[in-house]
């Protein structure tokens, strides 16, 4: 149950809510519905029934409803990966990204990745943004260009020192067009690695594949740059042995020729009052090799997992900006964005009409990004879906030897039919408060039991 000092805090209106929900008829269904979606904050709402017959007999084997439900509803977790929006579901995102990236690293037999996936060259890249204009920083002589010593949590870090000379409009036109930089450099990296063993493209194919696991972060200036763990593989992938000849040294070299090749740039032509730009990646450019069991160094397998897995369920809301579409530009006041954000925000909208196509008042709120936040090769490992199957098979298997039913899938005279409609979303103010003590209970359970395995793992 929520805890007194939260039950304290809440306005006249959310605490009678509260009342009315713990004090229904039908409370503790509806807390083991929002226990089974995790604590999702706004859950997805379904009406409908599900019929389970023999086909044989006719007999009905199991059925249904939400004519029982509270509210005649069935609560689903809603999905959404940002944490700002669901920190419940975006905590399964990051586990799902977590497991996908290290088993691209590790291997894993469930996921269909051999351990011998730890012996193929693998490095660890950051591609970041060029300068736009100076901005305030923490360098390592520990005194900011502007004069001053920042301290790690100053606002100021990552703001123009001169917004008046700061390139908005180059800023958010790099971030828009980020996605396809990053196709460029996976392109020209299998030319550069092609050069670099002495073969023709069309060789490189039938000898090794390149496989890649990346996540977009943005920085504290607002600009987007990626993560990316990069493998060598056979031609049949993760599966295959590469060739002798492919190394970790062959790939950083390729890595950093294909990003500084001049095909990995993108002509934004002149339009209206602004000025052609050529956009390229930033020259901090760091690679390093990924180890699987250095415990002294920062890049394992694990590190990098939990990096990437970090990242996956963050967007550009971290700059200061808002997790959802703008409508206008007085919009940006109410919501009291910050002046750098607001800046960006802005340059989009000015930007909007010169470049329609690139729909950048759309991905105002995200300073123009409109790529993936996080993706894959398709050979690299499993799928965010595949891992959301297995767990679905697995409560549908838990919940079949619960009721002694038979898997449908593997006898034919079983037939299940189903009629599903969507009935809302949300929770109301006090069942708000009430999710969101069932989502940290469940985190401290989670947390509780991680130490408790590291514990156990420390014993002799």
């Amino acid at each position: 149950m929520t805890d007194t000092a939260t039950i304290a805090g809440l306005d006249p209106a959310t605490l009678g809510d509260l009342l009315r929900v713990a004090g229904s008829t039908g409370f503790d269904r509806w807390r083991d519905q929002i226990r089974r979606t995790g604590g999702c904050a706004n859950p997805i709402h379904l009406s409908g029934w599900t019929l389970t017959k023999d086909k044989t007999t006719g007999d009905t084997l199991h059925r249904y409803s939400t004519d029982t439900e509270p509210d005649g509803r069935l609560r689903v977790a809603c999905g959404n990966r940002r944490a700002s929006r669901c920190p419940a579901c975006a905590w399964m995102y990051a586990a799902d990204t977590y497991h996908l990236i290290r088993a691209g690293l590790a291997g894993d037999q469930d996921k269909d990745v051999p351990a011998t996936v730890r012996d193929h060259p693998r490095v660890f890249a950051t591609l970041t943004a060029p300068s736009f204009g100076r901005v305030h920083n923490r360098p390592d002589s520990g005194r900011c260009r502007c004069g001053l010593r920042h301290p790690a949590d100053d606002d100021t870090l990552g703001t123009p020192i001169d917004p008046a000379t700061y390139d908005y409009a180059a800023a958010v036109l790099f971030n828009n067009h980020a996605g396809e930089l990053w196709q460029r450099f996976t392109n020209r990296l299998r030319r550069e690695i092609a050069a670099r063993a002495g073969i023709t493209q069309r060789e490189l194919k039938e000898r090794a594949r390149v496989s890649y696991g990346k996540v977009a972060e943005f920085q504290k200036r607002g600009a987007v740059h990626f993560h990316a763990v990069v493998r060598l593989d056979g031609p049949d992938g993760p599966e295959s042995a590469p060739p002798s000849w492919a190394t970790v040294q062959l790939l950083t070299d390729a890595i950093r020729a294909a990003v500084a090749h001049s095909y990995t740039t993108i002509t934004v032509p002149a339009a209206a009052d602004h000025p052609a730009r050529t956009l390229r990646w930033g020259t901090q450019l760091d690679i390093r090799p990924v180890r699987a069991f250095e415990a002294g160094t920062a890049i394992t397998e694990q590190a990098v997992a939990s990096y990437v897995a970090k990242y996956a369920t963050k967007a550009a809301e971290t700059t200061g900006t808002v997790d959802r579409r703008i409508g206008n530009r007085e919009a940006l006041v109410l919501l009291e964005v910050p002046d750098h954000p607001r800046r960006l925000i802005e340059a989009c909208f000015d930007l909007d009409a010169a470049y329609p196509d690139r729909r950048l008042r759309v991905w105002a709120h995200m300073l123009g990004f409109r790529g993936h936040f996080s993706s894959k090769s398709r050979r690299y490992s499993t799928t965010l879906g595949a891992l959301r199957q297995i767990r679905a098979d697995y409560r549908a298997a838990q919940q079949r030897d619960e009721l002694g039913r038979p898997d449908p899938d593997q006898d034919p005279t079983i037939l299940v039919l189903a009629d599903w409609r969507f009935a809302g979303q949300g929770h109301s103010p006090g069942e708000s408060v009430l999710a969101a003590s069932i989502a940290r209970d469940i985190q401290l359970n989670r947390q509780t039991a991680r130490e408790a395995l590291a514990l156990e793992g420390d014993r002799p």
